[in-house]
């Protein structure tokens, strides 16, 4: 690791400062029984003083180890010193989950921007406080490096600071500087820092990544949370490789990874649209590679900062388009999220999910997003439930959830009443629990007695039935399946239609149509009943422009077609375009051809119809055309 240019480390800073260096031993000899000890996060973990800990283990007795997250091994969570030492935990690894999960540790569940409240105001006093810092520069300064987080509260606060020197750890811009008097003991240290190599991606990880991207416009600012999924891996940093074709995303975030040079090599990340920060991506610490802690050695680019700044909700609000993206590990159907633990065994923890929701949430434009792997790893149990699993704590309200995630789909829940939420989330759950869903939600009564009537027809359709148009003036309409979520977007098209056009297409002028009409019209099995909409982008969620759809005849193979557009898109090409994406599905389907009934004043269909390039027959019997059309 070279040294920072701009902050050269004081060659003679061993002689200035030698009555404050010390060996890790004697260090550490300065803990007593029942003292409260804080280690520093993640990667920046310094393992040459929790080793030497470790050696006095035999001399110690009920020592808390407080920590928000430590990678590598942590020996002080061995069950054979649980008489030594206890770990209290705000944020839950994989080195220390089975000790916790078994009992023998502690858990404090507690919103990130909420930890250095609880240090300074003395509610959870520190004794000492063991972190990693680079040598001093010439003003006596020395820098957090790679793990500002919630360590420079911990070391302004605890009785004794023990700082483990490494000049391998990188001269960091931002709030990272401490002075050197600040700290009561230097052990000089030239080892690696740890580091945490990225895992391949998982078939679900990619679906689940693509469909965040496809939320993320140019010019947002983005989070990327903490957490992993079980079986599936860690999201968050995923997304990041289905973002590089973006425009000027700006980063604010807890964490950053090695993912993040695809989006720097890519040019996606200037920084230029952030509200405040702009040009720099903020962060509190970091976890990867030796390539990743070169990358932010003396790079003016990154800013890490405090916990109580980038976990700030009123910050984070500030930014424009901000999007967060953190996990869940459970939801039920009124959009309740677990976010820190598998029913009442304790997996993860809240870290800054509840601080960036709420921020994204103030945001102009913001979107918060909550990411679930739609079943258990042994696709055995649904993350999607009626009713949470006993001892499961809610960490998003049905209140403030926003935008779920699964390898299934997007779901948007604010504003949305139980019956559209429940709708929504059984739309995005595994197909192999879709039903069982369903009649838990009608027994539930979450969704009417009514919806009896779709049971075996919830179905949702491959992705292959998507397409886009771009019109003349450049608008782009999406066609896609219809959903079961589109029944209100479904119901708003048909009662905005005009007399002539819901005369047209149901030879009625009566626009009444009962739940189990609508019903019809959105639940279908997507091959002997398809039905397509197309859509452009409203304030939140589709707006559906068109609707078109066949029915198979089996005994004859062929389907009969119709479809409706909405007033105002109507002469933009829109029913010829979705005409010929009718046929490409059927054709797909093995069906032989289209037949059709259309009205003789309906000119602009049968024109569709008898230009549309196939062998076309067509009859007339009391002012209604017979088409039939085969492929």
């Amino acid at each position: 690791m070279s040294k920072a240019s701009n902050n050269p480390y004081d060659e003679n800073w061993r002689e200035k400062y030698c009555d404050m260096i010390s060996t890790p031993q004697q260090a550490v000899a300065k803990l007593r029984p029942g003292n409260r000890v804080f280690v520093s996060t993640g990667c920046a973990a310094p393992y040459v003083l929790t080793n030497a800990m470790m050696e006095r283990a035999g001399e110690l007795s009920d020592v808390e180890i407080i920590h928000l997250l430590t990678k590598g091994e942590a020996p002080y969570a061995e069950k054979r010193f649980a008489d030594v030492f206890t770990v209290n935990s705000f944020f839950i690894g994989h080195n220390v989950r089975e000790l916790i999960q078994q009992g023998m540790g502690g858990y404090t569940p507690i919103l990130l921007s909420d930890i250095p409240k609880v240090f300074k105001s003395g509610q959870l006093p520190l004794d000492v406080a063991m972190i990693q810092v680079t040598p001093p520069n010439e003003q006596g300064m020395v820098c957090l490096g790679i793990s500002v987080d919630i360590v420079k509260s911990a070391a302004e606060n605890a009785s004794l600071v023990i700082a483990q020197v490494n000049p391998q750890m990188p001269w960091t811009h931002g709030d990272a500087l401490m002075d050197i008097h600040n700290l009561d003991m230097l052990v000089p240290a030239d080892t690696p820092l740890l580091e945490r190599e990225s895992r391949p991606m998982n078939p679900a990880t990619v679906k689940i990544a693509q469909y965040i991207a496809s939320l993320i416009e140019d010019g947002s600012t983005i989070e990327f949370g903490m957490g992993r999924l079980p079986g599936v891996g860690r999201i968050p940093p995923a997304v990041m490789n289905f973002i590089q074709d973006k425009k000027d995303l700006g980063i604010h975030t807890e964490m950053i990874t090695d993912s993040i040079f695809g989006l720097l090599e890519s040019g996606a990340i200037t920084g230029n649209s952030k509200s405040i920060d702009r040009g720099k991506i903020v962060t509190s610490f970091c976890m990867g590679t030796k390539k990743l802690y070169d990358l932010v050695n003396d790079n003016p680019l990154f800013s890490f900062q405090r916990t109580e700044y980038v976990n700030n909700p009123h910050t984070i609000g500030r930014q424009n388009r901000m999007v967060s993206i953190n996990i869940g590990l459970e939801i039920d159907l009124t959009g309740q999220v677990c976010v820190d633990s598998i029913g009442s065994m304790f997996y993860s923890g809240i870290g800054g999910q509840v601080d960036f929701n709420r921020g994204a949430a103030n945001s102009s434009g913001g979107k918060p997003i909550i990411v679930l792997a739609a079943t258990d790893a042994a696709c055995k149990t649904s993350r999607i439930v009626t009713n949470l699993s006993v001892g499961a704590g809610v960490g998003i309200t049905r209140g403030e959830v926003h935008y779920v995630v699964t390898e299934f789909g997007i779901a948007y829940l604010h504003g949305k009443n139980v019956q559209d939420r429940a709708l929504a989330l059984i739309s995005i759950a595994h197909p192999d629990f879709r039903e069982q869903l369903l009649e838990e939600a009608i027994n539930a009564n979450y969704l009417n007695r009514d919806m009896r009537d779709v049971e075996g027809k919830f179905m949702i359709s491959a992705d292959d039935m998507k397409t886009v148009m771009v019109l003349d003036n450049g608008s782009q309409i999406n066609f896609r399946a219809i959903h079961p979520t589109d029944e209100p977007g479904m119901r708003e098209l048909l009662y905005a239609l005009s007399q002539e056009t819901l005369y047209y297409r149901f030879m009625t002028r009566n626009q009444r149509f009962g739940h189990k009409q609508i019903h019809n019209f959105v639940y279908v099995d997507h091959r002997r009943d398809v039905a397509i909409v197309a859509t452009v982008p409203a304030a939140h969620g589709d707006q559906i422009v068109a609707v078109g759809r066949y029915y198979l005849n089996e005994r004859t193979n062929m389907a009969e077609v119709a479809f409706v557009i909405r007033d105002n898109w109507q002469n933009r090409g829109i029913g010829k375009f979705l005409f010929k994406h009718l046929v490409s599905i059927a054709k797909r389907s093995g069906i032989a051809g289209f037949t059709a009934e259309v009205l003789r004043e309906n000119k602009r269909m049968q024109a569709i119809f008898n230009h549309c390039g196939m062998n076309v027959k067509s009859s007339v019997e009391e002012d209604v055309y017979s088409f039939q059309i085969v492929f």
